[in-house]
């Protein structure tokens, strides 16, 4: 290359010393025809100005080579352009090594671009730095492609991760039918999962703070979650953004916020303000509960320090959508199941005073939501002296089976009342039962007891035990004939008749007690055997209940239950 081709060439002279140390004139050209980005800079000069830049530099930044020959390139850096990257290259270019970086640039126009840059040192003979050659790339669409692509990742990550919490509070929410217990639930899977201290308060129909559930993230901070959740709740009504939040002032999506600690002295007790310092009074987020169109509850998670992430603030808000509609169905679950337990109760009797027995009795309902069965007992004085005891089991779980066990008792006493022998009860039962279509199919027991001897027939039902004096134990598995509202195989009504001598004691029961998912009708009765021949002959009626509930049935109760014992008390010693 001439030195008129030198001084011609695009984007400036090429330095004849730099020249020579390309080594030769393709080198040169290859360089200035280049798509890529090159400059030259020379260190010996004040501020290692640039000296040469081809014609890519210009089509790149948009700057002309002489609007920056003589000027140092740090014109290129911007607002975003990342300080430490460029402490990095000044680092090394002082030590005298090659720096690659990837930064943000701005071009003439004001416009950012990614730029990938190499800068290398050119070392004269005795090895001094005598120029800067960098080589830059546009690699916008690559970098932007790529944080594309991470963002997809993180959003399909955030999402996972928020269907599982949310399958994680709907199956915590599920799992608690009581509403204390799924206030509990929210609170602490959110606290864990969010932020170092929050809570959960739900109000009542006239929105005031029924519920209040105060977790934390560290165990060492329990004691004082506990006494703040124990002090009077009107704080809570006091801060305006939980107020807001429980009347349903905005609708606005919930945003973080700096809580006004100066503020809290005047909203709460020296203790409540106590409590609240040591928990820590940073950053807030109040997400409103909502279900049917009206305020339930609130969410509240605290930061002391730092700030929410805004998938943090997504996610709460949706687990609110879900958690609000599911803590409302709990409560109207509580609210039906009270009304139906209640309905249920009235229709069973009290444990009557019964002269020279000791009788004790418990109804079990199952855990279904709103739904009561037909499982009944009773316990009669018959005007001839003898006592009527009864246990059935309408078949259903609904108010239907409840209704149709109102009637049949009905039924039984009046028939028992007569003084009819135990078979001719249960088949004027039966016969009204089919006639009037009263239920569909229901199995019971009715025994009469007078003087130490127990008439007794059954329908369908399974047998009642005795537990003797000796310690043995007996079932009353005679009498028996097809439910009440199926067609007897034969016209007759079979009777049975034991004994109950003093110090015996009677258990009769629904099949609740005995059968369940895990154990079969015939391993229940065996257990119910086992179990009875345990009970001490001397123990009361109420201490042989409690012994066999407690024994033979497990947390969950899928069958209602009904079990009526009755204890004929030993003679007392002269």
């Amino acid at each position: 290359m001439t030195e008129t081709e030198r001084d011609e060439a695009p984007g400036g002279p090429v330095p004849a010393d730099l020249a020579a140390a390309l080594g030769a004139d393709l080198h040169a050209r290859a360089a200035t025809a280049s798509d890529l980005s090159f400059t030259i800079s020379d260190p010996t000069l004040p501020d290692d100005p640039l000296v040469w830049v081809n014609p890519a530099f210009e089509k790149v930044t948009g700057y002309s080579a002489s609007a920056v020959l003589g000027r140092n390139c740090r014109f290129l850096q911007g607002p975003e352009t990342d300080p430490a990257a460029v402490d990095r290259i000044r680092a090394g270019l002082r030590e005298g090594r090659t720096v690659a970086e990837t930064l943000i640039n701005y071009r003439a126009d004001g416009t950012p671009f990614w730029n990938q840059l190499v800068i290398s040192p050119v070392l004269d003979d005795d090895g001094r730095v005598t120029h800067h050659v960098g080589i830059q790339a546009d690699v916008t669409d690559r970098i932007e492609a790529q944080r594309r692509r991470e963002a997809e990742l993180e959003a399909a990550t955030d999402d996972r991760a928020r269907l599982q919490l949310l399958a994680r509070v709907t199956e915590g929410l599920a799992r608690n039918l009581e509403y204390d217990a799924a206030v509990r639930t929210l609170a602490e899977i959110l606290v864990r999962e969010f932020s170092d201290w929050g809570y959960v308060a739900t109000v009542d129909d006239r929105g005031r703070v029924d519920r209040l559930h105060v977790a934390v993230a560290d165990s060492r901070d329990l004691p004082d979650a506990a006494a703040l959740q124990a002090l009077d709740l009107s704080w809570l009504t006091r801060s305006p953004s939980v107020r807001a939040a429980l009347t349903g002032e905005s609708d606005a999506w919930p945003e973080p916020f700096r809580i006004d600690a100066a503020g809290l002295p005047e909203r709460t007790t020296p203790e409540q303000l106590a409590l609240l310092r040591r928990l820590g009074v940073g950053t807030a987020l109040v997400v409103p509960l909502r279900a049917r169109n009206r305020v339930i509850g609130v969410i509240v998670l605290v930061l002391a320090e730092g700030t929410f992430p805004r998938r943090h603030v997504v996610t709460t808000e949706h687990v609110a959508h879900r958690a609000g509609l599911g803590l409302d169905n709990v409560r109207l679950y509580e609210r039906e199941r009270a009304a139906a337990l209640t309905l249920q109760r009235r229709m069973l009797p009290e444990v009557p005073e019964v002269e020279g027995l000791d009788v004790a009795a418990t109804y079990l309902p199952a855990q279904r939501p709103a739904e009561v069965g037909g499982d009944w007992f009773d316990v009669m004085t018959l005007p001839d002296g003898a006592i009527g005891l009864a246990v059935g089991d309408v078949v259903g779980h609904d108010l239907g089976a409840a209704a149709a066990m109102g009637q049949l008792r009905s039924v039984l006493r009046s028939y028992a009342w007569s003084g009819a022998p135990a078979n001719h009860v249960v088949e004027h039962l039966d016969e009204l039962v089919r006639g009037l279509g009263m239920a569909d199919i229901a199995t019971c027991t009715y025994l009469r007891l007078r003087d130490g001897r127990l008439e007794y027939s059954r329908a369908g039902h399974p047998p009642p035990m005795v537990l003797m004096p000796d310690g043995s134990v007996r079932a009353l598995d005679g009498a028996l004939r097809t439910p009440v509202g199926v067609p007897a195989i034969d016209d007759v009504t079979p009777v049975a008749t034991a004994e109950l001598p003093p110090g015996a004691t009677l258990v009769a029961y629904s099949d609740g007690l005995v059968e369940r998912r895990d154990r079969g009708l015939r391993e229940g009765l065996e257990a119910l055997r086992e179990t009875l021949a345990r009970v001490p002959v001397t123990a009361s009626a109420a201490e042989a209940r409690d012994l066999l509930v407690g024994t033979l049935l497990g947390p969950d109760l899928h069958d209602d239950v009904c079990l009526l014992v009755v204890r004929r008390p030993a003679d007392p010693q002269p």
